[in-house]
């Protein structure tokens, strides 16, 4: 329990605050938005444990407490004003006083952005997952043959920019003509986002061994944790759209997700401490898996709404069978 102590408080503090701002409602509201959270975010704890544990434990403390801040203060809160702000043209003073006192039209103004908010996060967490399924130094392979068989495709070069851009393509000709341009250009921007986080963590994992390799080190940190950050931001965006579904009160709103954010990250720290990644081989396989489902959802929800129960219960489902898995793999090798 001493890895969710602080979520603990942070959730009692949270809780507090919804009591004060809006009852015994607010307190119930803000719960239920924690636990939506939670469960839709564990295939994003898994990954984020797997690149956490390439980092130093100075940048592990930082995701766990300054990331967490740039996680409920910037994702969940900061960044849909800025993206309705651009989407609007008012200033971000104006967009912030519309989302305390007219809740309503704020989220209509964020469903409006909805296609880029979702082009951009689908595209990216798409190259998360091509990353992962075309890396052909992954020894260990969940579905066998055809996981193999993705595998050796990664030997040609650049083929997960070659598949998400086509796919972006393809996409283009169900959408409504005047949504298309918004919708590539926030698809390319997610890709090169992707491309550019990613080349700069490479770039510094390859540094040459000696005096260089403590900065090395401490450099590829700082880029992993900028890359969970973004990681982050993609899962969010769908969280906070559909957590107007729920409640319109920005703040609850933010409370509640605040409080399932924070025990994310402890989960993930737990995942690493705990080395559950390796006493089960295959849950990162199942967790990216989730990820390209939910990079799916996201850029079909561009055409059809599709409820985030979905993209919470095949996550769990991809999550569940990956851990059944591991446990015959490991009794097998035995």
């Amino acid at each position: 329990m001493q890895h969710f102590r602080f979520s603990f408080i942070i959730a009692i503090i949270g809780l507090t605050g919804a009591y004060f701002w809006g009852g015994t409602i607010g307190v119930f509201i803000a719960f239920i938005l924690a636990v939506l959270e939670v469960s839709l975010s564990f295939d994003n704890a898994v990954v984020n444990a797997s690149i956490l544990k390439r980092m130093d434990e100075k940048w592990q403390r930082y995701f766990l407490t300054w990331g967490i801040l740039i996680a409920v203060f910037g994702m969940r809160l900061v960044f849909p004003i800025l993206i309705v702000s651009v989407a609007t043209g008012l200033d971000f003073i104006s967009v912030t006083t519309m989302a305390l006192h007219d809740p309503a039209q704020y989220a209509e103004h964020l469903n409006a952005s909805h296609i880029q908010i979702a082009a951009f996060g689908g595209m990216f967490l798409m190259m998360v997952f091509f990353s992962f399924i075309f890396n052909v130094d992954k020894e260990l392979h969940w579905l066998g043959y055809i996981e193999r068989k993705m595998s050796d495709f990664g030997k040609l070069g650049s083929i997960e920019i070659i598949l998400a851009l086509a796919l972006l393509l393809i996409l283009q000709n169900w959408l409504p003509e005047a949504i298309r341009l918004p919708a590539l250009i926030s698809g390319i921007s997610g890709v090169i986002l992707f491309v550019i986080v990613d080349s700069l963590a490479a770039l510094f994992e390859d540094e040459e061994e000696g005096e260089e390799v403590s900065t090395a080190i401490k450099k590829g940190s700082v880029m992993s944790f900028l890359y969970l950050e973004v990681l982050d931001a993609s899962f969010s965006f769908d969280g906070v759209i559909g957590a107007f579904a729920i409640t319109q009160d920005v703040v609850i709103i933010m409370i509640g997700l605040a409080i399932g954010a924070m025990f994310v990250r402890s989960l993930t720290v737990y995942l690493v401490r705990k080395g559950t990644l390796d006493d089960y081989v295959f849950l990162e396989h199942g967790a990216h898996y989730a990820i390209g489902t939910l990079a799916t959802i996201m850029l079909l929800s561009m055409m059809h709404h599709i409820s985030e129960v979905i993209t919470g219960l095949v996550g769990a489902v991809l999550i569940g069978l990956s851990i059944i898995s591991s446990i015959r793999y490991e009794k097998n090798a035995k």
